[in-house]
């Protein structure tokens, strides 16, 4: 949210006040230092290798200076090669980003393959993989099969500034005007002074990916899904702030930071993984076999290959780079993963529609929002409060005049099995008379400032006190504070949402906290500026699993977020704006979050300032409902937009889109299934299932879902058609309205009306539906399946399904889901459990199967089922679209069964 109402106004309609707020590179230190300094040449002394059980280790020497640095390379299990580089001797420990990476993989023992005066060559495992160390210039190559992929220091940019004890005078005659060594402890950016307690203590590296010319990721920038090129203008920031109204096209940095590149060619996808939560900023020049030609001599040209050369420089802390070597996307995903963490597995209620505002005003109003869902057949899961429910902006309570009975508001939405979120900002309000606040103050729980004092700052309740997260004792304290006793007026159908949590200081600079506050163990906040929102999502989650006592999982949505974020809950792409470029670029900034891991992701749907017109609600609706989290939400200074209040006809259409969501949530928790599995995003770009055709790899106006279907929301006013790209030369496509089908390999031009939304079926996949939506979740749940086999050119199709209760941790305790996978195959529908340990009894059945691409109408459908006799089924066969429809089965999905198509 923005900070007031009246800066709701002014920032969107004056470009100039963001300007001044907010820093461009040129207006950073550290930056400037680096690209404006000379390259320093480092030589790796061969003869300091030493193999340990963990690698190869090295020391760097920087010969002007005479410093030197700690390599450590290693390779590990899952195809992945860490690279760490750090002081040899510092005069005190550098900043290493905890809590991100998962158990240290296990590494694999290297061996030297070949060794000359000039590098050495070490292989591990199979030998497939290979890494070789270059002596002077130093430099690191990444090799598969003899070919090298990837080479660090390729440009000579490593750089790193050694921490220093305070000189007793800045004022030396070794000061250049372009950068004093006052300005190496001190930095000014408009009145905001920031005091540097080490000094300059900057890192950078880069990376040249061999044959490379798509890079993606660096979430958060409301910017294309290929990365651009930045020699034309600013470097992606990484620098988690609350950023209003956010400039389009931009590579500004927002509320959340993934600092994971992935690159992509017809034959190869790598990633890479620079972990650190400082200030970060990245540089990526493309060099396409074009522009060599015009550098390289002609007897050489035919050897050159494209490029892209990526250039990472941060403030402080460690080089600790993890290169994750695919081959493919899926192993890629997978690396990732195993890494960071898979996504959660969300209750089902969370994979529903949320409906939000700032601010519902008491409990009145929400139970008349809730009952127009039900009045207007409009189905939804989950009800939002924002921060006007509480008492004077301190959380954990309530407004008593507004909000006097939430137990009984809780309990009247938890009797139509709907739940309610609240918000829980990381800022604490200053107020000496709340025994939270000072609860938090003698427990030491507050951040610090620079002198060892309480450090305030602005927010919503004014004068507030932050939350110092990046301890686990804080955390520890804030997880009881979501206790039923602790939290009066809470029960176990309220979840939680952190907002403004980057942490957002309306009087700080860049509306953040400052980088010398100082947070447990004396770093400074520089440090772990990015983290900031991860620990206070932490923290919340494990509050709401601690509530229920380990049996419940959690919801939590957080603004602010890091590498590891998906394992906590869901994200979105904060305060965005109610018009068409807002619309067309939550696309392609949801798949760029998706594609660093982070799944569970949306947009505000509508946009979150300013007024849409009707028929703009209605196509965000309509994207939205296409897309991992799926929340309306509107300013306070927005008119009431409730899905009812735009005439019958707009209505219709998102009643529509709402309940088209809901019967697809038995393929959506599928997909969020294989995600937690896995680490599959759920919706994700055209090239990761269609990974050597190179007309994908720009794509960003449509996307998969999952493997089975292709969706391109209509996000330009007034269209009549929309053009689409149906990729796969051998593949069947089918339209999921009209069962039309349309060969793979081309561009469609598609007619559309408002009510149109198109999305394809791929030929070969499977996607099972809810026969209805119900009014939420739970009454989903309860209703038959129906399911769409669409046929590949071989008559082939397969697809499965995922089943628990969609609420607690049982399916992993006690192994209670169910599995089953559905595959045709020479007119056999099969129906078979895909897992060997889970089991679940349930009693849902598919009460229909529609297969599409039968060329010509059986003679009989019949029906097997374990333990029964055969039987003839009903069916029904469309001549126009050669569709198949078997009707009025009963038939478990936890059973085997078996459909057979005579023809």
């Amino acid at each position: 949210m923005a900070e007031e109402s009246q800066h709701v106004i002014s920032v969107v309609t004056d470009d100039d006040q963001d300007k001044e707020k907010f820093k461009k590179s040129h207006h950073v230190a550290f930056y400037r230092r680096q690209m404006h300094s000379p390259n320093r040449k480092h030589r790796a002394l061969l003869d300091t290798m030493v193999l340990t059980e963990r690698g190869a280790r090295f020391d760097l020497l920087e010969p002007d200076t005479q410093t030197r640095l700690l390599l450590l390379i290693s390779p590990c299990k899952n195809d992945t090669v860490r690279i760490l580089i750090d002081e040899l001797q510092p005069i005190k420990a550098r900043y290493r980003v905890p809590d991100v990476v998962m158990d240290e993989p296990q590494c694999e023992q290297l061996r030297v393959e070949t060794q000359t005066g000039d590098a050495v060559t070490l292989s591990w495992s199979s030998g497939c993989h290979q890494v070789r160390v270059w002596s002077f210039p130093f430099q690191l190559e990444i090799l598969c099969e003899d070919e090298v992929m990837l080479t660090f220091n390729a440009k000579e940019k490593l750089w790193f500034e050694t921490l220093q004890d305070r000189p007793r005078s800045t004022s030396h005659s070794s000061e250049t005007p372009e950068e004093p060594t006052a300005s190496l402890w001190k930095e000014t950016f408009g009145h905001f002074e920031d005091i540097k307690a080490n000094g300059p203590s900057s890192i950078g590296a880069d990376f040249c990916l061999h044959g490379f010319s798509h890079v993606y990721g660096l979430p958060e920038h409301a910017d294309s899904l290929q990365l651009r090129d930045t020699r034309d203008g600013e470097p992606y920031r990484l620098y988690n702030l609350d950023v209003f109204a956010y400039e389009l096209n931009s590579r500004f940095g927002l509320y959340g930071s993934v600092p994971l590149l992935v690159a992509h060619k017809l034959d190869r996808t790598v990633g890479i993984f620079w972990l650190n939560a400082s200030e970060t900023f990245v540089n990526i020049n493309y060099s396409s076999s074009e522009d060599q030609e015009e550098q390289t001599p002609p007897v050489k040209r035919r050897r050159m290959r494209p490029h892209t050369d990526v250039h990472w420089l941060s403030e402080s802390g460690v080089i600790d780079c993890v290169v994750l070597l695919g081959p493919g996307p899926q192993q890629l995903f997978s690396q990732y993963a195993q890494l960071t963490g898979h996504q959660a597995l969300p209750p089902l209620f969370a994979l529903g529609y949320h409906q939000c505002r700032w601010n519902y005003d008491s409990e009145a109003d929400v139970k008349s929002v809730d009952c127009g869902f039900d009045l207007h057949n409009i189905p939804y899961d989950v009800i939002w409060l924002d921060i006007e429910h509480t008492d004077g902006k301190r959380y954990f309570t309530w407004d008593k005049v507004h909000f006097p009975n939430p137990t009984g508001l809780q309990r009247h939405l938890e009797r139509k099995k709907r739940k309610l979120v609240i918000i829980n900002d990381p800022h604490i309000k200053f107020d000496p008379d709340w025994s939270l606040f000072c609860e938090a103050r003698d427990g030491g729980h507050f951040v610090k400032d620079r002198e060892g004092q309480l450090y305030q700052g602005s927010c919503w309740p004014g004068k507030s006190c932050y939350l110092d997260f990046s301890s686990a004792a804080t955390r520890a304290w804030y997880s009881r504070c979501f206790s039923l006793e602790k939290y009066k007026g809470s029960t176990p159908s309220l979840f939680v949402w952190n907002d403004m949590n980057e942490p957002s200081v309306f009087d700080g600079p860049e509306q953040t906290m400052p980088k010398d506050a100082v947070h447990y163990g004396g770093w400074e906040h520089r440090e772990l500026h990015n983290l900031y929102g991860f620990y206070q999502h932490m923290a919340t989650v494990e509050g709401l699993i601690t509530r229920s006592g380990g049996s419940q999982r959690p919801f939590v949505l957080s603004r602010s977020f890091f590498a590891g974020s998906q394992r906590l809950g869901a994200v979105w792409t904060g305060d965005n704006v109610a018009n068409w470029e807002y619309l067309k670029i939550s696309i392609p900034m949801l798949l760029s979050i998706s594609v660093t891991g982070v799944v569970f992701c949306g947009a505000d749907v509508g946009g979150f300032v300013k007024d849409p017109d009707p028929e703009l609600l209605v196509r965000w609706y309509q994207a939205a409902a296409l897309q991992p989290f799926f929340r309306g939400h509107s300013a306070n200074v927005t008119k009431r937009r409730e899905p009812w209040l735009f005439g019958e006809e707009v209505t219709a259409a998102i009643r529509t889109a709402i309940q088209q969501r809901y019967c697809l949530l038995p393929y959506w928790y599928t997909l969020f299934h294989k995600a937690h599995t896995t680490g599959l995003p759920p919706i994700r770009p055209l090239w990761v299932d269609f990974s050597t055709e190179q007309s994908t790899f720009a794509v960003d106006d449509q996307y998969m879902i999952g493997g089975a279907l292709l969706a391109r929301p209509v996000t330009e006013p007034g269209v009549q058609e929309v053009t689409v790209l149906l990729p796969g030369c051998a593949e069947i496509w089918y339209d999921v309205d009209s069962a039309e089908a349309h060969n793979g390999g081309r561009t469609l031009s598609l007619p559309v009306t408002l009510d149109t939304v198109p999305v394809f079926q791929r030929g070969g996949s499977v996607v099972c539906r809810s026969t209805g939506s119900g009014s939420c979740t739970d009454e989903m749940q309860r209703l038959p399946l129906s399911i769409t086999v669409a046929l590949n050119s071989q008559g082939v199709a397969e697809g499965e399904l995922y089943l628990d209760d969609g609420h607690s941790f049982s399916y992993r305790d006690s192994k209670a889901f169910c599995l089953c996978r559905f595959s045709l195959r020479s007119g056999r529908l099969l129906c078979r459990s895909a897992s060997d340990e889970g089991v679940f009894d349930c009693n849902t059945i598919v009460s229909s199967v529609t297969v599409l691409g039968v060329k010509s109408k059986p003679s009989a459908v019949t029906v097997h089922a374990s333990g029964s006799k055969d039987s003839s089924a009903v069916f029904h066969y469309t001549d126009s679209c050669c569709q198949l429809t078997v009707s009025s089965l009963n038939l478990r999905v936890v059973m085997d069964w078996d459909i057979q198509i005579t023809d």
